[in-house]
């Protein structure tokens, strides 16, 4: 029972922080997201300079005024995605510094768009460039949640009192919330 106990205790948690941000940079699974995102980078403009303009000749007028439209929205968004991971890799490789990093993110817009699914006439695009527009707001959303959570500061993390689980965390801050 001594035994089992002693390596019980080895097992206990440290009020130690561990910064996601710096470990998901650190990761191989960076590397994975940053090759997927420049990948479809790469997909949408050979889509779109190849069978894509093929295809959008094919279409109506209206139509053609919607593939022109959602294909300017797709190329922004994707560039907003691949400044985040070229961001975020020159800092991970050291070319940049934690503050110019962030100076430049701050110019990164990673907002919510709306989806292209809900636009009148959706359903006439090529198939290419509606699997496109879908793989881009995927990538987007997964971005999305992993720069929020990498933003969380490690500092903010430390000033919270120990608990001895997330659930105690998230209720002191409860309590906090609601006695300001």
């Amino acid at each position: 029972m001594r035994n089992s106990s002693r390596a019980h205790s080895a097992f206990k948690p440290a009020n130690v922080t561990v910064s996601f941000g710096e470990r998901f940079q650190a990761s191989e699974q960076f590397d994975v997201v940053f090759k997927e995102g420049m990948g479809l980078v790469e997909r949408a403009a050979n889509y779109l300079e190849g069978p894509g303009r093929a295809e959008a000749k094919r279409l109506s007028t209206d139509a053609n005024i919607l593939y022109s439209s959602e294909s300017m929205r797709l190329t922004t968004r994707l560039l907003d995605l691949a400044s985040w991971l070229l961001i975020r890799r020159a800092y991970k490789e050291g070319e940049l510094t934690e503050a110019q990093a962030k100076r430049k993110r701050e110019r990164v817009k990673l907002q919510s768009p709306s989806r292209a699914s809900h636009v009148a006439g959706y359903a006439c695009l090529p198939d290419g460039l509606r699997d496109l527009i879908d793989e881009s707001y995927a990538l987007h959303d997964r971005i999305v949640r992993l720069d929020s959570a990498m933003n969380v500061k490690v500092d903010q993390v430390d000033s919270q009192p120990p608990f001895a689980n997330p659930v105690g965390m998230q209720m002191e801050r409860l309590r906090r919330a609601f006695e300001g």
